[in-house]
């Protein structure tokens, strides 16, 4: 855990363990998750990129259209509910999303644990972390167990703010962590803590009319149309393109679109205002979420696929 960091909660029952880690690991590449074996966890999120995508949508089965940007799994297994409505509480649950949704897996879990099943390989592993054959319970455990060590806290910034390496930003860097942190910007009010997000639920003015109400699918609340989960900035550097659909394919348009104020819409958050910020300004606060980047994260050879 890095300096700075929380302990990270395991449940109770799915402890860490090196046996639940490897079957974690195995089942974030394994394609039978797909009902035509096409995709795995890890081709939307891609070690190399802090586990995020470089396409605005990523294709799912059958190269059926993705519908939302794939977000990054760095520190996942802090955030106190997942997708950009908030509708799943714990990353075992999550799971189960991309395996039954239309545009991804579009799979049952009681198939695939029943080919799995079938699989030596598969029936040694599970009774090896689990004391137990292949079943949903240790293929939704497993792989939390393996996103939850998906930790990242080793920056540019994490070394000058929390290691004492005053030398760790540039100039340029530090001016733009001052912009960052300042009232002129109030980036921090949402982007705030370890993790550089709140996990509140804001519209930021990308659109007037949006196609994804966001939060509105879970609650059915007006207050909530076109509202997404806060992301976590970190490594965002490699995580483009950005937003909920991959508008921006930059951080120049990502913070041009900030400085502008966005646009109008009724659920929009009030702190999301015309910045006037110059040309110096927008280029030191780009430098500082670049700093924001975890090399030694997405460099860590044990991410790898095994082959």
């Amino acid at each position: 855990i890095p300096k700075g960091f929380p302990e990270m909660e395991f449940p109770i029952g799915n402890e860490l363990t090196k046996e639940r880690w490897e079957l974690g690991k195995k089942l974030f590449y394994e394609k039978r998750l797909a009902i035509d074996k096409s995709i795995s966890c890890g081709s939307c999120h891609k070690a190399n990129l802090s586990f995020a995508d470089d396409v605005a949508l990523s294709p799912g089965v059958y190269n059926r259209p993705g519908v939302r940007n794939a977000p990054s799994l760095a520190n996942v297994g802090y955030h106190p509910y997942l997708l950009r409505e908030g509708s799943v509480p714990t990353l075992e649950m999550q799971v189960l999303v991309p395996i039954q949704e239309h545009n991804e897996f579009n799979h049952n879990i009681v198939q695939i644990v029943e080919e799995l099943s079938q699989d030596s390989v598969y029936v040694m592993m599970s009774n090896e972390a689990y004391n137990r054959e292949p079943d949903a319970f240790v293929l939704t455990s497993s792989l939390s167990v393996f996103q939850r060590t998906m930790v990242s806290g080793n920056s540019p910034y994490d070394l000058y703010a929390n290691q004492g390496n005053t030398s760790a930003l540039s100039p340029s860097e530090r001016k733009g962590m001052e912009l960052f942190f300042s009232n002129k910007t109030n980036c921090s009010s949402c982007h705030g803590g370890f993790n550089f997000t709140n996990y509140s639920f804001e519209n930021n003015g990308l659109d007037s009319i949006y196609l994804d109400n966001g939060r509105f699918r879970l609650t059915n609340d007006s207050s909530d149309i076109a509202k997404f989960k806060v992301p976590s900035l970190r490594n965002v550097g490699l995580t483009a393109p950005y937003m909920h659909n991959g508008r921006f394919s930059t951080l120049d348009e990502v913070v041009e679109h900030y400085n502008s104020g966005g646009k109008n819409h009724k659920n929009k958050s009030q702190l999301i205002q015309p910045l006037k910020l110059s040309i110096q300004e927008k280029a030191d606060l780009i430098a500082f979420l670049n700093s924001l980047t975890d090399f030694d994260l997405v460099n860590d050879p044990k991410w790898k696929e095994d082959s």
